[in-house]
């Protein structure tokens, strides 16, 4: 089947949307083993089956775009996490010279490991190419316009191929890398898009309330000015969005007053990381009957009996599943049967430290195992 033959058949539609943060996207490659385990279950355990088999709809920020890239391609999750520790440790390998010592470079990081191995893996595969086997969607920030970017693969698009933009024409090594051009982490990527102001400058997607993509996806997959117009209702789209863990705030308020401008700096990617998360959140649970709900706060809590429809006998606009954790000796003690120190749990949550990837897996899959489930994927969504 055509993609787009695939983007405009009725039925059931499945989205799947993938969180930025840094190198502890190895985590969320933990959940996705479990979750291909599962669905190539429900599909006749066929060693062929890929999530592009079974997702209409693979979308990412910052390295959860490196993963969705990989998995629109056809690549299984082992593979991917095959890759993702080779990257990781290359991309996140030697800082800048200075930047230790005088803080005085534009990036942390030379992004030319991270564009060469980008390149390794996605070769000259454009936006366009039919190696893309699934809907794909890039999220970033374009710095130039102070505007979000969903860099979409579906052939009616805008900004596919029209006088607007040409964005068919992207390698998707560049769309991806645009997505990961975390400030202070890497220079941002220029790209040629074609249009009225043909050359963008790209920042991180997650320095914008995308860098959770889960809600950005359900407007594309639905609102009249993307070319999918996917028909909501639970029964219509099973939304699943997986994240890469969070961190607990613990800062004394007399700590926060005597925060320097290069810590702000250096703290503004988490900060907005979760206002990013909970605000996706909040959203979501209210147009849906999770199975996987978070407690909000302890105002609302889990939002149980709040469902945004007129109609009581409605099940929600979509169905919905979150997969995340808490970073914090409290929830990885008991997971992990070992005493973390919090030395040890704030190199897990950094972004940029590489060596943390392996562990971050092993815990994504333990994690996995006790939270996804076979029953959060009816029978009703299977391809």
């Amino acid at each position: 089947m055509s993609l787009l033959k695939r983007f405009q058949t009725t039925g059931p539609k499945r989205i799947l949307a993938l969180d930025g943060g840094g190198i502890r996207g190895a985590l969320t490659l933990g959940y996705l083993q479990k979750i291909e385990d599962i669905l190539r279950e429900q599909h006749g355990n066929s060693p062929d089956f890929r999530l592009c088999d079974y997702f209409d709809l693979i979308g990412g920020t910052s390295t959860g775009s490196i993963i969705a890239a990989c998995l629109a391609i056809g690549m299984k999750v082992e593979e991917i996490k095959e890759k993702y520790f080779e990257l990781g440790g290359k991309i996140f390998g030697d800082k800048h010279r200075w930047y230790e010592v005088f803080k005085l470079t534009k990036a942390r990081y030379d992004a030319k490991p991270l564009e060469r191995e980008l390149h390794n893996v996605y070769k000259d595969i454009t936006l366009g190419s039919d190696e893309i086997r699934t809907g794909l969607c890039i999220v970033a920030k374009r710095a130039d316009t102070n505007s979000v970017w969903p860099l979409i693969n579906h052939p009616k698009g805008k900004f596919y191929d029209s006088e607007l933009g040409k964005n068919k024409d992207i390698l998707l090594w560049k769309a991806v890398r645009a997505s990961a051009a975390a400030p202070t982490y890497f220079l941002p990527q220029v790209v040629e898009v074609g249009g009225s102001l043909p050359t963008a400058a790209f920042v991180d997607g997650g320095v914008s309330m995308a860098n959770n993509p889960a809600l950005q996806l359900l407007m594309v997959a639905t609102l009249k000015g993307f070319p999918f117009h996917w028909s909501l209702g639970a029964d219509n789209i099973l939304l699943v969005s997986v994240g890469t863990g969070m961190s607990r705030p613990r800062k004394l308020p007399k700590n926060i007053t005597e925060n320097h401008l290069l810590n702000w700096a250096q703290e503004l990617p988490d900060m907005l990381m979760q206002d990013a998360n909970w605000h996706n959140q909040i959203i979501l649970q209210w147009l849906s009957q999770s199975l996987t709900r978070w407690e909000i706060d302890t105002e609302i809590g889990k939002m149980e009996e709040d469902l945004l429809v007129v109609d009581t006998s409605s099940k929600g606009l979509i169905s919905y599943l979150r997969y995340n954790l808490w970073l914090d000796a409290e929830n990885l003690n008991p997971l992990m049967h070992k005493t973390y120190t919090q030395k040890q749990i704030d190199n897990l949550v950094e972004m940029s430290n590489a060596e943390s990837r392996f562990e971050l897996y092993d815990i994504g899959c333990h994690t996995a195992e006790k939270e996804v489930s076979a029953a959060h994927f009816p029978h009703s969504f299977t391809v």
